[in-house]
């Protein structure tokens, strides 16, 4: 029985659980394509899986179980600085994890990652050559693209007046106060508001950074929650108007309900792309590279991206999506907009650390 951990039961731990079956559904086996068998090199046939909620598809885990007889126990993390923590206080026994992309960078520099085998990872192949060299980790040492993203504002079309289209409504104004949700990742939040003040994501200057501190402190009486990575479950309840969120979750939430909308805002966005990795002192290495590499199969990614509806980097699992994912300019922003949006960079722990900081006061003023 593959096992779902997580903190609380909304629409997307449901979703989740759902495809994990923790609620005792019957799954559709896939061949086992790129897998080895139970057992190899010894490992037992078990695998610790710490991931993003609503991040897999409905029946991944238990086709990779049929495919090869590992069992995938998944637990959930709500932010990057929740993961980077985890891992920082020692392994507890993850063998793959989903960090984005500058978090692979801090990772990887502070020693928390393994080092992967390509050639136990065929299936990179079907990896668009665009993602395979990244800034945040070239040559791709240490990490696998899983998918790509971008932040931008989920909103009722009903109570919102036209589209707001500015970082402006989040962070700047009171036109929605209490109604407004903003997620609690402190670089993101920090960078669009840089992005907001016509500013780069990266190499933002100390004076910009206490500018961007007060502003937040100033709007934060108008903000109802700064939540964790569950902003479009917010956004469906009715308890705000307005969140800043990931394309693909507020994607999820449009599928289902038409009074919704997403909108990159007019100065641009913060681009991120989540990754799988092996942590430092995995059990079962093998298993990882295997999961990995099952992951990054045709089928299994085009599984993947029916679920969760973000874009995504595997080029052979593009190609079998319907028209409507692939011509979706929530899932994939037109290039005029994509121009404008940035990777953020990996900046070194006192950077990070002082963001953090920075959020800390905030939430707390």
């Amino acid at each position: 029985m593959t096992i779902i951990t997580h903190r609380a039961m909304n629409r997307r731990s449901l979703l989740a659980a759902t495809g994990a079956a923790a609620v005792g559904l019957t799954f559709t086996a896939c061949s086992p394509r790129a897998a080895a068998p139970a057992g190899a090199g010894g490992e037992e046939a078990k695998l610790n899986f710490y991931n993003w909620d609503t991040y897999i598809g409905e029946t991944t885990l238990a086709d990779f179980k049929t495919a090869t007889g590992v069992d995938v126990s998944m637990s959930l993390f709500a932010t990057n600085d929740e993961l980077f923590a985890k891992l920082k206080a020692g392994n507890p026994g993850f063998d793959v994890i989903v960090p984005s992309n500058e978090f692979v960078t801090r990772m990887g520099q502070a020693g928390l990652l393994e080092s992967l085998d390509h050639s136990k990872i065929p299936n990179l192949r079907n990896i668009d050559p665009a993602f395979m060299n990244p800034d945040y980790d070239q040559g791709r040492k240490f990490s696998m693209p899983y998918t790509w993203l971008v932040l931008g504002i989920g909103y009722r079309k009903s109570r919102v007046r036209g589209v707001p289209d500015s970082w402006k409504y989040l962070f700047d104004s009171n036109q929605y106060a209490g109604k407004i949700a903003l997620l609690s990742e402190s670089a993101d939040l920090i960078r669009l508001a840089a992005k907001y003040k016509g500013h780069s994501v990266n190499n933002i200057p100390p004076e910009l950074v206490a500018e961007i501190e007060q502003m937040l402190i100033k709007q934060k009486r108008f903000v109802k929650a700064f939540h964790d990575d569950n902003g479009q479950d917010m956004l469906a309840s009715g308890e705000v108007d307005l969140v800043l969120e990931y394309n693909g979750d507020i994607a999820q939430l449009m599928k289902e309900d038409d009074d919704v909308g997403f909108v990159v805002p007019k100065e641009g966005s913060l681009i991120n792309s989540d990754n799988l990795c092996i942590p430092k002192g995995a059990p079962r290495p093998l298993n990882a590279h295997n999961f990995i590499n099952y992951l990054l199969d045709a089928e299994a990614g085009a599984e993947i991206s029916r679920t969760i509806l973000y874009p995504t980097p595997n080029a052979a699992a593009k190609a079998l999506m319907p028209e409507d994912y692939k011509n979706n300019p929530v899932i994939f922003p037109p290039p005029e907009i994509m121009a404008n949006c940035e990777y953020g960079a990996f900046e070194g722990a006192e950077k990070a650390s002082e963001y953090e900081e920075v959020i800390t006061r905030v939430r707390a003023a």
